[in-house]
């Protein structure tokens, strides 16, 4: 090779170091994140934040002390993305449609009157059942009971206040009915099959739905870590692959991006995700011009944010330690912002 070959190699190896150089400064351009989480600390206490684009963390803060991306944490209604994730596993491989009646798989639903309640209306909150709106309440739903089959057939004898399908009302009886037909359909309990489906193969070691004791509360009883739950996101935004495994099929990755609530009248559905389309177990928190989801979240009524913008292509969590420090829905899109203006446009 000649000298004058040589030297232009050279040069053309250093502009495009130079060019990755910038990208990686832009894509890490984070100290007005810093800056704003530290500001907000009272608010949010014990918190982690994470951001992941192009096949690595950007962005890591930790808020206080004892706390970090590695330490498990409930995440309450975040729980729920999970649940439907594992749901939607059954339905890809034709053991399920999700427009099956429940009765279909759990006769005691039948034998109340129920067999019309379909497994998309349980992940829909569509069942006709009310629940109390505190968070306390559905947390604790389901300790009293061992197993998700006690649990579930307690729930088959309870009074509704409307018909399958009429209306929404946010709380756990939903995920529990979803969670235990695929029990049956799996013939393993629940915790099983989301670790076998799911965690295992997002390598979310340190997440379970079997922390607090008696049965799993698919809705509102996972536990996790914000390096874990972030491992899910990445596999969401990688269009359900995660370091080259299949975890979830196309089209489960688009029926979780589609808005799924039609004309039902809302009965309850709290203040964090009001304003957002509903879908399964996430919320389309902000839409493009042409009304496709651009940003999707499954907040947690304690405080845990978990997000994904498909434009930007990236994965953020803002993971939080302690139940009572809920982050408001303005903490966490003042958040989001601060990350937007670090990466940079939307193209």
């Amino acid at each position: 090779m000649s000298l004058k070959i040589k030297r232009i190699c050279l040069i053309c190896s250093l502009a495009a170091s130079f060019l990755l150089l910038l990208q990686s400064v832009k894509a890490q351009d984070t100290a007005a994140i810093s800056s704003f989480l530290i500001k907000q600390q009272k608010s949010i206490g014990k918190a982690v934040a994470l951001v992941w684009k192009d096949g690595k963390i950007v962005y890591q803060k930790e808020l206080g002390t004892d706390f970090n991306a590695r330490t498990q944490a409930p995440i309450a209604a975040s729980s729920q993305w999970l649940t439907a994730a594992v749901v939607l596993t059954f339905v890809e491989e034709g053991k399920i449609s999700l427009d099956d009646p429940v009765g279909k798989y759990l006769p005691e639903f039948n034998k109340y009157m129920k067999s019309y309640l379909t497994v998309r209306q349980c992940l829909m909150h569509l069942t006709g059942f009310e629940r109390d709106k505190g968070l306390s309440t559905k947390v604790t739903f389901g300790r009293k009971y061992q197993t998700l089959e006690d649990q579930v057939n307690a729930l088959a004898a309870k009074e509704i206040s409307a018909n399958a399908g009429e209306q929404y009302f946010y709380g756990a009886y939903g995920p529990a009915i979803a969670a235990r037909v695929i029990e049956v359909v799996g013939k393993k309990a629940f915790e099983r099959l989301a670790q076998e489906r799911i965690f295992r193969p997002c390598k979310m070691r340190a997440t379970n739905f079997g922390f607090d004791g008696g049965c799993p509360n698919p809705g509102f009883g996972a536990q996790s870590t914000a390096n874990d739950y972030l491992n899910f996101l990445i596999m969401l935004l990688n269009g359900g692959t995660f370091e080259g495994k299949k975890v979830l099929g196309e089209e489960s990755i688009k029926e979780m991006q589609r808005a799924q609530l039609g004309s039902e009248p809302v009965r309850y559905l709290p203040e964090a995700v009001t304003g957002f389309d509903v879908s399964y177990g996430n919320y389309i928190q902000e839409k493009d011009a042409s009304g496709n989801a651009q940003v999707l979240s499954s907040p947690s009524l304690a405080g845990t944010w978990p997000y994904i913008d498909l434009c930007r292509k990236y994965a953020a969590i803002l993971f939080v330690a302690d139940a009572k420090n809920e982050v408001k829905k303005d903490l966490a899109i003042q958040f989001r912002e601060k990350v937007d203006e670090a990466i940079g446009a939307c193209k």
